[in-house]
């Protein structure tokens, strides 16, 4: 289990201010040299370099939010709370202060320069088994363009940085890196890492071939490869490792984690080093007045949960409501302590993604058939018999749907409605539709602020428009 390891070298770090300064008194090289000695102190560093992943940032909290209250599948319930910061993404108000963009910022760039970090050493370093060294460059590597992956998603054109900083002053005036370019470096990451790593990791909850492989389908995705992305997902399928469980409830049970569907989770746990090891998820995430601290942040909306079925054995196990008949995402169960200690690792990847982003691919390929065979296995785990037709835009209506009532609450909705197209003209229907605020989205809304503080550090890093 890779769970939360203080790691005292995450400092001097460059593109990253703290309350709009830089740090400056980075760790010198001497020093890092002189700890990166042995194998044991590379393995203890890329335990630190996976629980960066538990950063509020990232999977602890505002990244499955950047993913889910924009789109039409959730909303915040009580906009002003926690000084807007989530209200505002669910309004399009987002301004460039507001915390959640400057923290997400801010952690991934703290993860990409541990994991640079360790990539400049580990190759001077002797390991015991060499299988073992070259798993964990993969594991790096397929962290370092995950997070880029996120960050030109949610924000455009980012600084690439590839290698280590040890001077903050390093990348003043570099600006920012066009999301081609971007893209280009976290796909050679993801191509390297295929080469590396193994297809049954020696540590559960380590990355390992398939997780690769989903990512790297995902990115051809979003770039509109769809012959490449068949090609990875295919792969993930013929792998013969994972599987789907038998019921929808079984696939987030805190008793179950890390089963045959989850491909790449980040792991958490309640209880343990003075409750400092669980995610704010449950919390902030249930509705207002059901949990000590609860916000209402991130809940499903009344227009989506009507999508499902009355058969849908998905909507009991991913759905629930409170006394007041609030809705919330079950996928987040209560923690064993305190509020903020929830037990629920963050799935970041898992099969049945896989599975209808297969279907995606092949129904883009023209091939309709294979593609609701591999929609049609979703369908019948959630106990609803196989979707036909011959009609190629019908069946990529079918598995868009299937994607909002299989992934509820998983921070993938808004990501998908980018990577499609569909973003302002489905937003927009659901505000016309939903409110009476008047809310009208427009191409600059589809990508978040640069935050104010890294412009405020580095003037060449300019804002994106409308902002």
């Amino acid at each position: 289990m890779i769970k939360r390891i203080t790691y005292g070298l995450l400092i001097g770090l460059s593109l990253i201010s703290c309350e709009g300064d830089l740090f400056q008194d980075p760790l010198t090289a001497k020093s890092i040299n002189n700890f990166f000695s042995n194998e044991g102190e590379i393995e203890s560093a890329i335990n630190g370099v996976y629980a960066t992943l538990q950063s509020t940032g990232l999977y602890n909290l505002y990244l499955p939010a950047i993913g889910e209250i924009p789109s039409d599948n959730t909303f915040d319930e009580v906009p002003a709370n926690d000084g807007g910061r989530y209200g505002q993404l669910d309004e399009f108000t987002t301004i460039s202060s507001n915390d959640v963009i400057t923290t997400t910022w801010k952690d991934a760039y703290i993860g990409i320069q541990a994991a640079n970090l360790i990539l400049n050493r580990i190759g001077n370093i002797d390991f015991e088994t060499d299988s073992i060294k070259e798993a964990r460059i993969g594991e790096l590597k397929f962290i370092r363009a995950l997070l880029y992956f996120n960050l030109v998603r949610i924000y455009g054109d980012v600084p690439l940085v590839t290698q280590e900083t040890t001077d903050p002053t390093t990348y003043f005036g570099q600006a920012r890196t066009p999301v081609e370019e971007v893209y280009l470096q976290l796909v050679m990451d993801l191509e390297d890492a295929l080469e590396l790593l193994p297809l049954s990791p020696d540590q559960p909850g380590r990355v390992n071939l398939t997780a690769a492989q989903t990512l790297l389908g995902k990115v051809f995705l979003t770039l509109k490869d769809f012959d490449k992305a068949e090609m990875m997902l295919q792969a993930v399928v013929d792998a013969g490792i994972h599987s789907l469980q038998n019921l929808p409830e079984e696939v987030f049970d805190v008793n179950n984690e890390l089963n045959s569907e989850i491909i790449f989770a980040v792991q958490f746990a309640s209880g343990v080093n003075g409750n400092s090891e669980g995610s704010d998820a449950f919390v902030q995430f249930s509705p207002s007045g059901t949990v000590n601290g609860a916000k209402g942040h991130n809940l499903p909306n009344r227009d989506f949960i009507a999508l499902y079925n009355q058969n849908d054995l998905r909507k009991s196990a991913y759905i629930g409501e409170t006394d007041k008949e609030v809705p919330f995402c079950k996928k987040y169960h209560k923690p064993l302590t305190i509020p903020e200690d929830g037990e629920s690792d963050w799935v970041v990847l898992r099969y049945a993604e896989v599975l209808l982003m297969l279907a995606e691919s092949k129904n883009e390929n023209g091939n309709i058939s294979e593609a609701l065979f591999y929609l049609n296995l979703v369908r019948n785990r959630a106990g609803l018999e196989n979707y036909t037709s011959n009609d190629q835009s019908e069946v990529d209506k079918a598995i868009e749907l299937e994607r909002r009532l299989e992934l509820i609450g998983e921070g993938h909705r808004w990501f998908y409605l980018l990577r499609t197209g569909k973003a302002i003209e489905t937003v927009n229907q659901w505000f016309e539709k939903n409110t009476s605020l008047g809310i009208s989205i427009e191409e600059h809304d589809l990508l978040m602020p640069i935050p104010q503080s890294q412009i405020n550090t580095d003037p060449a890093l300019k804002q994106n428009p409308g902002y």
